[in-house]
């Protein structure tokens, strides 16, 4: 049985919210990802293939992706 943790991490970034300024709409144009706000940051929720493919988006961009 995997990893509740392990799982999630392929299938989720989390990120502060002035992470994303300038790249959300870009984001949610090109992949196909949900983004959930917090007050405080942003969730962007997809598969493991959307995730990886948009954390080195992101990462490209100047985005720190942990």
């Amino acid at each position: 049985m995997p990893d509740p943790s392990s799982l999630r991490d392929s299938t989720q970034i989390v990120l502060p919210r002035r992470a994303l300024d300038g790249h959300r709409k870009c984001l949610e144009d090109r992949f196909t990802v949900t983004v959930v706000e917090t007050p405080d940051r942003f969730r962007i929720i997809g598969s493991p293939v959307e995730i990886k493919a948009a954390s080195d988006y992101l990462a490209r961009n100047g985005v720190a992706v942990a």
